[in-house]
């Protein structure tokens, strides 16, 4: 790895090096300045930074400045250490740090005859309000979500955890982009292993871009190909500080409003931060509801063809009347119903998602009229697989978290019970079990606190016990759940 080149004593070569980096780039702002009788250049980028807010504060301290040696380092540590211009902590001397802090909103002061740049907080971002988050909807509790810009997202959570030991990394990712990332925890809740690993996996990525902590999942949990990630993915503040309470790490992307907790369980998909704020029965109630639509979400179209075509014996025979009589007026059997009306739901589902708010809600209205209604009238779909259909994706909608995989299950289901019936069924259900019970990457299994067996899953895990019980046991931390153990080597 070379080292990075230092800057210049020189300040016309270290401007002619700036104007080569930068230019032709028009937001870029050079302004020649005389400081202590020493000729500088201010450089900030429009937009990035607040010129007005620059001159206000910093230009009314230059001006003021008492008789100093004319050399460029003795007025950059009068400016350093004897003047209340907001300065960054640090002081840039690699040509690196200074194209990383003006791209950050910096401003930058280069003096004559001095190899140092004087950074300067005049970052001026425009970003979005704090707001309630779309996809995590909650009856009580907060309504904030997080937002585009980091160091926000970052106060956000240090407002929730005022602890001394909520440490927070910041590191750069990126070889284009060079974007901030930024990895907290509890020192004292996480295991400082797991930090360890998480960072030196993060460190070698190889990104060229990064937007959004999805494009660090894959590297954080290095596993073989699973439906399922140890990696979960939120945009409420609160569900982030809860999880930094438990020994979690939480990986913020700067110009994402998600943050990414690691490591994230199976069962932690079915938990919402209502739960902790409702009668513990009506809780458990609701994560037994959850758990069970999942399962019919992904088990009922599946369940309906294999019982149809190879054990219809199991049916009433009111019921195998009506599916005779419906399967009569269509062209396909109910194996190709059931693929063709859940390719259909995922198509109306996608065009929804990505058209514009305005006319989103006609995707609704034609798939209703055209996709239902005429389709059973002409004969093209039958009524039993539209209401099979429709029952299983209403059902996909309860646990957002896990639609991915559950599209994807509900399909092989579907494969599986038409060309194998029951038996292919529970041959894809062991497999399905093998890979949610696979070893996490972390040590920790995936179906923690379930198996291997913890006293958290009848307190909070499953099911969710009262305040009074949950404040009597000791607090739930990563570090209380089983680990892996390392294979000794051989002598």
């Amino acid at each position: 790895m070379q080292p990075e080149e230092r800057m210049s004593m020189s300040l016309a070569e270290n401007v002619q090096w700036l104007r080569l980096q930068f230019m032709p780039s028009e937001d870029l702002y050079i302004k020649n300045v005389v400081i202590g009788g020493v000729e500088g250049t201010l450089c900030i980028f429009e937009g990035l930074s607040d010129l007005e807010k620059l001159w206000v504060m910093a230009g009314q301290a230059m001006s003021q400045l008492p008789p100093l040696p004319p050399d460029g380092d003795s007025v950059l540590e009068y400016l350093l250490t004897k003047t209340a211009i907001p300065l960054d902590k640090t002081v840039a001397v690699t040509q690196k740090q200074v194209i990383r802090f003006l791209t950050a909103g910096a401003a930058c002061l280069l003096l004559e005859g001095c190899d140092r740049v004087l950074v300067i907080s005049s970052q001026s971002q425009q970003f979005r309000s704090v707001s309630e988050p779309s996809g995590e909807g909650n009856l009580r509790g907060s309504h904030e979500g997080f937002v585009e810009l980091l160091r926000v997202n970052i106060s956000l959570l240090r407002r929730l955890v005022r602890s001394p030991q909520l440490h927070c990394e910041i590191q750069i990712a990126g070889t284009t982009t060079r974007t901030e990332v930024a990895l907290l925890y509890h020192s004292e809740k996480c295991p400082q292993p797991m930090v360890e690993k998480v960072k030196k996996q993060l460190q070698s990525t190889g990104l060229d871009m990064l937007f959004d902590p999805g494009y660090l999942a894959p590297f954080a949990v290095r596993t073989p190909f699973s439906l399922f990630t140890p990696a979960g993915f939120t945009e409420r503040p609160d569900t982030a500080a809860a999880k930094l309470c438990e020994g979690k790490l939480i990986v913020l992307v700067n110009g994402s409003p998600y943050a990414m907790i690691l490591p994230h369980f199976f069962a932690e998909h079915f938990q919402s931060m209502d739960d902790y704020l409702q009668r513990p029965y009506f809780s458990s109630f609701i994560r037994l509801l959850k758990y069970t639509a999942f399962l019919v979400s992904v088990l009922l179209p599946g369940a309906f063809v294999a019982v149809a075509n190879f054990t219809p014996e199991l049916l009433s025979s009111t019921m195998l009347f009506k599916l005779a009589s419906a399967q009569m007026t269509t062209p396909f059997s109910l194996f190709g119903e059931l693929l063709l009306v859940n390719f259909l739901l995922e198509i109306i589902r996608e065009a929804g998602l990505r058209l514009p708010k305005s006319i989103g809600h006609a995707v609704s209205l034609v798939a209703a009229l055209i996709v239902g209604d005429a389709a059973v009238q002409i004969g093209l779909l039958g009524t039993p697989v539209l209401v099979i259909c429709a029952l299983a994706g209403l059902c996909s909608y309860v646990v957002p978290s896990l639609y991915e995989p559950g599209i994807v299950l509900r399909l092989a289901f579907i494969l599986a019970g038409g060309l194998a019936g029951p038996v292919g069924m529970a041959m894809l259900g062991c497999f399905c079990l093998l890979d949610v019970c696979r070893p996490s990457p972390f040590g920790i299994p995936y179906t923690a606190p379930v198996t291997p067996y913890s006293s958290a899953v009848w307190k909070d895990g499953i099911l969710r016990t009262s305040w009074r019980s949950l404040v009597r046991s000791s607090p739930f931390t990563v570090r209380d759940l089983p680990r892996k153990k390392k294979k000794e080597g051989r002598a």
